[in-house]
């Protein structure tokens, strides 16, 4: 069974306790076949625990490759997924903070996702998501889903949002790992084919290629500006756990707020080594097209003490 499956389970036992719940108890034949559908549905969910099932996506695709509902070009199939993959995993540790600027994606084969099944309408793919082992006794949910979730949401943003909502899923999600999505959207327009994703009872899909195409150019790299640059003033303070902190200028006014790379493992530690003592910082300063700047604090060795009078 899918989570899928077991959330339809689960909302049609709910209509039929409703159902049930206006019916008088002594209308015995009205309520019997009623009765009868609940425990054959709760007996299909007794003893599965919802985070132990899979759950499922569909990426659906229209366009040059695609023949109706009736089939796809193998090649442009075949790339396609893979490059959507490789997006998924990039994402799932951008998400989870074990993504760095450069070299290989962490937990790959962990976030892999598995095709089992053709998408009809628009054709496509269904895919399963790795699901938690059955014998963990703590188990943890994988990162896949949150993956999949910030995909639809950055598409979305890319065809629909400002500026500013597209930054902010990019500082969420990992420049690098924006960088995989706008691969896999590039690639669709090379091809001249268009998408749609389908997950956790939310859906988008571009209007046309038209949409998809500038969609795709506010993710390219000319119209995410990633800048480093240095500011002189103190740290005002910093949250460990959501990883923010505020600087004070101290050649102008104002306050910069901005996120701990999680290259920094400790985060507090600029609470008790450089809290209020003058510094001059290198922060690296994301801006996606108009919106306004994202700073991140991507290593210690950016700090260094300023001399007073400086």
């Amino acid at each position: 069974m899918s989570y899928d499956e077991y959330l339809a389970i689960a909302s049609e036992i709910n209509q039929l306790h409703a159902l049930l719940a206006q019916i008088p108890q002594d209308s015995v034949l009205e309520r019997m076949g009623l009765e009868a559908r609940l425990a054959s549905a709760q007996q299909l969910l007794a003893g599965r625990a919802p985070e132990q099932l899979s759950h499922k996506a569909i990426l659906t695709f229209r366009g040059r490759p695609v023949l109706g509902s009736h089939g796809i070009a193998a090649d442009f199939a075949g790339k396609a997924a893979g490059v959507f993959s490789d997006a998924v995993a990039a994402v799932a540790a951008g998400i989870g903070e074990s993504l760095r600027y450069m070299g290989p994606i962490p937990d790959k084969s962990k976030n892999q996702l598995l095709i089992t099944g053709t998408a009809i309408g628009s054709f496509g793919f269904q895919f399963e998501l790795p699901k938690v082992q059955d014998h963990d006794l703590f188990p943890v949910p994988s990162k896949t889903e949150d993956a999949l979730a910030k995909i639809q949401a950055l598409m979305r943003q890319a065809a629909q949002g400002s500026d500013d909502e597209v930054a902010e899923l990019v500082e969420d999600i990992h420049p690098r790992a924006v960088r995989k999505v706008a691969e896999f959207l590039g690639y669709l327009q090379q091809q001249e084919a268009w998408c749609g994703l389908e997950f956790n009872n939310q859906s988008f899909r571009f209007q046309d290629m038209a949409q998809l195409k500038r969609s795709a150019a506010r993710l390219q790299e000319d119209n995410i500006h990633e800048t480093e640059e240095e500011y002189h003033g103190e740290f005002q303070g910093v949250l460990p756990a959501s990883r923010t902190f505020e600087f004070k200028l101290g050649d102008q006014a104002g306050v910069l707020k901005g996120k701990v790379d999680s290259a920094i493992e400790d985060p507090d530690v600029l609470n008790r080594d450089w809290l209020h003592k003058p510094v001059r910082v290198k922060l690296n300063v994301i801006q996606v097209g108009q919106g306004r700047p994202r700073y991140t604090l991507l290593s210690l060795d950016a700090i260094q003490p300023l001399a007073l009078g400086r």
